[in-house]
């Protein structure tokens, strides 16, 4: 594996049974990336990370992290490189802050006197300015996940797994996370993060779309809305004058793909002039708009299944 590269998942697959959670995927990822990976619940992708963790044993292909072959005999190496916040909360709510992150750096065999320390500067880098003599329980929801983040920052990994870090949380403490994910890579760490916000998504320099544990697309963000939206995306708004069969005409009229958003509807137009007839024939029916496609867009036109 080049020394440029951080983690990297060759024909990687994993079964329980007849059932293929992940399905013989390769990418790579590039040492100070943040890397996003973006699917429906059950995509696969907490599954892969936790094999590229070794927490999970792959059933076929193989998987790097740092230059290590993530197998059984690395598997202590592995951890000490790589930092994972799994997306169920995985502090003990009735311990305070301080015990949870003692209790981590006991786990990690670190001196008391190097958890104080590192301790003390993951707080100052995170602002978290809570009591920390509190119960973990006691704390709001943003702050919870900071002392869970803290904790996987403990012992200084080189690489970093973020699944949903900020699920459940409210938007200013989603802008913080995001604030120190950005900040991480700055420092040359590398970030691996899955979310469903398609706004988080877009700051991550790559996203991997999967979907039935395959991956169907992996690009930059701008890249994956020019393959996946080559022609007009026009945002429909339908008018009082609007047909009862209005909706079903539009899904007729020479679209790509009709995808509802809210009382509108996103379509790209394929057949120019199907889509001209049916504009005639609608005159007076909706108003128009050319907008440039978002991620989400790009989601459930891939992932979602665009009509």
């Amino acid at each position: 594996m080049s020394a440029a590269i951080a983690v990297q998942a060759e024909n990687l697959t994993i079964a329980f049974g007849d059932f293929k959670a992940v399905d013989d995927i390769s990418f790579c990822v590039e040492r100070g990336e943040i890397f996003g990976f973006l699917g429906a619940n059950g995509a696969g992708k907490t599954t892969t990370i936790r094999a590229l963790c070794g927490l999970l044993a792959p059933t076929a292909g193989s998987a790097e992290v740092a230059g290590l072959a993530v197998i059984e005999k690395n598997l202590m190496k592995v951890k000490s490189v790589t930092g994972y916040m799994s997306q169920r909360f995985t502090l003990y709510p009735d311990m305070t802050v301080d015990e949870n992150i003692n209790f981590t750096g006991a786990l990690r065999k670190m001196s008391a006197v190097k958890i104080r320390a590192r301790a003390k500067e993951l707080f100052s880098f995170t602002g978290f300015n809570n009591p920390r003599n509190v119960l973990v329980k006691n704390l709001p929801g943003g702050a919870r996940q900071v002392v869970a983040l803290c904790a996987c920052l403990l012992h200084d990994p080189e690489i970093i797994f973020l699944d949903e870090p900020t699920a459940g949380v409210s938007p200013s403490s989603r802008a913080l996370f995001w604030d120190l994910i950005r900040s991480l890579a700055g420092e040359g760490k590398t970030v691996f993060v899955t979310t469903h916000y398609m706004d988080e998504a877009e700051q991550c320099g790559r996203i991997t779309l999967m979907q039935s544990g395959r991956i169907i697309a992996l690009d930059t963000p701008q890249n994956l809305k020019t393959s996946a939206f080559p022609t007009p995306l026009y945002e429909i708004t339908p008018l009082s004058a609007a047909k009862p069969d209005f909706a079903k005409r539009l899904c007729e009229c020479g679209a790509g793909t009709v995808q509802p958003c809210g009382m509108r509807w996103h379509v790209d137009i394929r057949d120019e002039k199907a889509w001209d007839i049916f504009a005639a024939s609608a005159a007076g029916e909706f108003e128009r708009h050319r907008i440039p496609p978002s991620l989400e867009d790009v989601f459930l036109k891939l992932v979602g299944g665009g009509k």
